[in-house]
C-alpha cells in the first residue's frame, strides 16, 4: 500500500493548490476551483466598535447634542458595498448581545435592551484605514452621500430593534464631533459583517 499525504492551499478566491506525495513519489500538484465559500459570497464589512458605558455625549462646536446613561456608545463604519440587509444584521446583532449583568448581578447575562438602556451612535468613516506609508487612506470607507443614507437607515433599525426610539441617540453625520465617554469596566468589543472567523466560537 502506498501512503499518500496531502495539502491544501488557498490561493486568493479562485483556486487551491492541491498537493500529494506518495511513498517513493516525488510531490504532485494540481489546481482546482473551490466550491464557492458561504462567507465569500456575503457582501460588505460593516463594522462597529461597541463600548459599554455609564455615561456618554457628543458635542459640536461645543454644544451637547447627544447624551446617554448606561448602555452603549457604539462607532459604527460602513464600507463600499454594504447594505440595508447588513445593517440589520448588526442592529439585531448589537441589541442582543449580552454585555451586562443580570438583575441578580450574574455577569454577561443581559442585554442592552434587557435593562432598558440606551444607546449613543457615532458614525466613524476611520475605521476603514488603511496604512499608505506613514499616511492613512480612507478609501474602503463608503463615499460621504452613500454612506449617510445608510448610517440613517442603521440608526432607525437600531430604534426598532431597541422597542423604544427615545433610547438611541445619535452624534451628527460628517460634523467635527467630540465624543465624552466613562467606559464601564472598560468593556470594549469589535463587531463586523460579515462575521469574521475569530469572532465565532
Amino acid at each position: 500500500l502506498s501512503l499518500l499525504l496531502t495539502a491544501q492551499v488557498f490561493c486568493g478566491q479562485s483556486s487551491y493548490f492541491n498537493c500529494g506525495s506518495s511513498r517513493g513519489e516525488g510531490l504532485r500538484c494540481y489546481t482546482s476551483t473551490p466550491r464557492a465559500s458561504p462567507v465569500l459570497r456575503l457582501r460588505g464589512g460593516m463594522r462597529c466598535i461597541v463600548q459599554r458605558v455609564k455615561s456618554a455625549s457628543v458635542s459640536v462646536d461645543g454644544e451637547v447634542i447627544s447624551r446617554i446613561g448606561k448602555g452603549l456608545m457604539i462607532l459604527v463604519g460602513v464600507t463600499l458595498d454594504d447594505t440595508k440587509e447588513n445593517a440589520q444584521w448588526m442592529a439585531k446583532k448589537l441589541t442582543s448581545v449580552k454585555f451586562f449583568n443580570s438583575e441578580d448581578q450574574k455577569p454577561w447575562k443581559a442585554s442592552v435592551k434587557d435593562i432598558g438602556g440606551e444607546v449613543l451612535l457615532v458614525s466613524q468613516f476611520t475605521l476603514y484605514f488603511r496604512n499608505k506609508g506613514a499616511n492613512l487612506d480612507f478609501s474602503r470607507a463608503m463615499p460621504p452621500e452613500d454612506a449617510k443614507v445608510l448610517y440613517q437607515d442603521f440608526v432607525e433599525l437600531m430604534r426598532a430593534e431597541m422597542g423604544d426610539g427615545t433610547k438611541v441617540q445619535d452624534g451628527r453625520f460628517g460634523a467635527m464631533m467630540d465624543v465624552a465617554l466613562v467606559n464601564d469596566g472598560p468593556v470594549t468589543a469589535q463587531f463586523e459583517y460579515p462575521e469574521p472567523p475569530s469572532q465565532k466560537k
